[in-house]
């Protein structure tokens, strides 16, 4: 691959914003994917930020592989599983200019909905908590899943949002920010959110390899260029694990959507 020394810096960059997202603020990386995108053809750039992706996965699974929800996984699964199937489909006939404005304007709708959904469920909170005032009753704990339950709504949000992810990851490794706003809608906090997380890509990720080779998007030169990459990863994920505990619930998750937003704009406007 013909790369400058500039674009072969910010690629570099890039893949230690990976290491960083998938260990402290999920959905960062749109803002990888961007710049993958810039220094590369758009469609190619999908094959080589793959592999780094899964570098990622593999070191924030062996940090925080024990706060995984696995019910939730089990249950976004099989949707996830038909987006991939779609989005690959997507991808035989689609252009870079079409998959850009359809990824863009998924995210920035997920965005929207997500903070008028939370800022609802803040409202009804506060509420709920003036009317029980005087009258005493215990408080609930910061939840790990506990809106995704077996309900009718728990499972068509899952199904929903599950296929979204699979069809946004497969089409240009965009599912980040689609699954973080469906664990934040869910009430997952900082750990929870990160094991499910986490372990959700890992699998994912390397679900899709078989597709991106059968598509022309993973070839040797791409594989080397992947072996320099995940050298920069590393760093990344550790800088992330030391800043987490650091990172207070609220602003972990206006990180997350504010970067959700940042990544869909750019899409859009490029």
């Amino acid at each position: 691959m013909d790369i400058s020394w500039w674009g072969m810096a910010a690629l570099a960059a890039a893949a230690t914003l990976v290491g960083f997202s998938k260990t402290a603020v999920s959905g960062a990386n749109t803002v990888s994917l961007a710049v993958f995108a810039a220094v590369l053809p758009a469609r190619e750039s999908t094959g080589v930020l793959l592999p780094v992706l899964i570098v990622g996965d593999v070191l924030a699974v062996l940090m925080y592989r024990r706060h995984a929800h696995w019910p939730t996984l089990w249950r976004l699964f099989p949707a996830v599983a038909a987006g991939v199937v779609l989005g690959t489909l997507f991808l035989v006939w689609a252009d870079d200019a079409a998959v850009r404005t359809s990824i863009g304007a998924i995210l920035l709708l997920m965005a929207g909905v997500t903070v008028w959904r939370r800022r609802a469920a803040r409202k009804a909170a506060e509420a709920a908590e003036a009317a029980a005032a005087g009258g005493g009753s215990g408080e609930g704990g910061e939840g790990d899943g506990d809106d995704v339950s077996g309900a009718p709504t728990g499972r068509l949000k899952a199904r929903s949002y599950g296929v979204l992810g699979g069809f946004t990851t497969m089409v240009a490794n965009a599912g980040g920010p689609v699954m973080s706003l469906y664990l934040l809608s869910a009430g997952f906090a900082k750990l929870g959110f990160l094991g499910t997380s986490a372990w959700f890509f890992l699998i994912v990720n390397t679900s899709k390899l078989p597709f991106s080779v059968g598509l022309g998007l993973i070839d040797g030169p791409s594989l080397l260029l992947d072996a320099v990459l995940a050298l920069f990863v590393i760093p990344g994920a550790l800088i992330g694990k030391a800043c987490v505990d650091r990172i207070d619930q609220r602003l972990f998750e206006r990180l997350v959507i504010g970067a959700t937003i940042l990544g869909g704009l750019q899409l859009l406007l490029r």
